[in-house]
């Protein structure tokens, strides 16, 4: 695990706009995480980027631990030097199992600001077929990854008869509340796991809604599954339909709805939420539009009122994550000490036998072959038996002491095998005299 980083900003210690000044388009993904693995040095890069989060997930070369690599993200996804500390001051950073864990509740829901969505699941599996497209993904990182969706599963059949709140709950309660009572339709602008969510919602209040895309193909499949109409974004900002409220979740750098569209828009004064980072609607062109518009931070905030209750309800997933971080630290460590205890253990029936050899040379040389073979398996088995406690303690120490603490045991083991070998050397040679 100590080959893991992680670096980035949230809404926990960011406000969205300042999140949105690291986050990359789309179509920038690939160039940039190339950047990103040269300037981090690393060997496996990955970019996460969702409405409320842009996080950088890296994994150094075997043998190395992951390093601070704050400053050298900055610069990438900013395009300019950090001032003196202001990396160190604007992105957090996570190593080794504090980085693990990190992802782990990240995968199910427990660093979100809707405590325990489960969009983000499908947002992380996104950011690594983005990573593996790229090329950027490799054996850790592949791990890794496959570790955090297998305890988002878990949460989700943890969790099974209670379907967990998002964001997206929350913007659909919203423009709910605005229709109050009305059957207006509802467009949604953008197909994302918060836009899917929503259309899923409010299908299932009965209203009628508009899907709106760049590409028609995701978008006609999106209306297929709730009923609804499809129209293509230059369409709709060309001759927006009447709508009760406009649900925004699309990515890009600029604003989707400019101030010319948000002027069509006004005489059915329509709420908008938007889910957008950066913000696919400025902030100031809607309100000179005089429409409502909902951001991410009055849907943070309003999460946050929840939030305490989501964790105690939770708390099974918490748990749940110490034993695979438990169970994780474990494995690792056997596959980094597996080989010397291995070793470890063919010393110990190495001289089992040499002393099963030099009694049967020497006192018990007139035993008969069956006897013989006895005396060799007895030999293995006790070799084995003593064994056993020192490899378990060992196992143990893996988990809890220092790779060097390990390493220091083994070092004097070796140091103690040489001083016997060349004892028996010694006193064999003095046999011959």
């Amino acid at each position: 695990m100590d080959q893991i980083g992680v670096v980035g900003l949230s809404y926990r210690h960011a406000a969205v706009d300042q999140v949105a000044r690291f986050s990359v388009p789309r179509a920038e993904l690939p160039g940039r995480l190339a950047q990103l693995r040269e300037r981090a040095g690393a060997a496996e890069i990955l970019y996460i980027g969702t409405c409320n989060r842009v996080e950088v997930v890296y994994a150094s070369r075997e043998g190395t631990p992951a390093g601070d690599a704050r400053e050298q993200i900055f610069r990438v996804l900013t395009g300019r030097d950090p001032l003196p500390g202001e990396a160190a001051r604007v992105l957090r950073a996570w190593t080794g199992e504090a980085a693990v864990e990190h992802l782990l509740l990240l995968a199910c829901g427990l660093e979100s600001a809707q405590t325990g969505e489960q969009e983000i699941a499908a947002q992380l599996r996104g950011a690594w077929e983005d990573a593996r497209s790229a090329g950027t993904a490799g054996i850790v990182i592949d791990r890794l990854m496959g570790e955090a969706l297998g305890m988002a599963r878990r949460v989700r059949r943890l969790s099974a008869q209670v379907r967990p709140p998002s964001l997206a709950d929350l913007a659909a309660e919203r423009v709910l509340g605005h229709l109050d009572g009305r059957r207006g339709p509802v467009a949604l602008v953008g197909v994302s796991p918060m836009t899917r969510r929503c259309a899923a919602l409010l299908h299932a209040a009965q209203l009628p809604l508009v899907i709106v895309n760049r590409s028609l193909q995701p978008a006609q499949e999106l209306a297929h599954s709730v009923a609804a109409q499809v129209l293509g974004l230059e369409e709709f900002r060309a001759r927006p339909p009447a709508v009760c409220a406009v649900v925004l979740a699309a990515g890009g750098g600029e604003p989707l709805l400019d101030a010319a569209v948000l002027a069509r828009l006004r005489d059915s004064a329509p709420l908008l939420i938007d889910f957008g980072v950066p913000p696919n609607i400025d902030p100031d062109a809607a309100a000179h539009a005089r429409l409502a518009r909902v951001g991410m931070s009055d849907l943070i905030e309003a999460a946050q009122r929840r939030r305490l209750q989501q964790l105690m309800r939770l708390a099974p997933v918490r748990a749940a994550i110490d034993a695979r971080l438990a169970y994780l630290r474990g494995d690792l460590a056997l596959r980094l000490f597996g080989p010397q205890l291995a070793d470890l253990r063919g010393t110990y029936e190495h001289i089992a036998a040499e002393e099963v050899q030099r009694a049967l040379a020497n006192g018990l040389r007139t035993l008969d072959p069956e006897q013989r073979e006895q005396l060799e398996r007895l030999g293995r088995a006790l070799a084995l038996r003593l064994a056993h406690l020192p490899l378990a303690g060992l196992r143990a120490a893996a988990l809890h002491a220092s790779a060097e603490a390990v390493d220091a045991f083994f070092d004097a083991t070796r140091a103690a095998r040489t001083a016997r070998a060349v004892r028996i050397r010694h006193t064999r040679g003095t046999n011959d005299e």
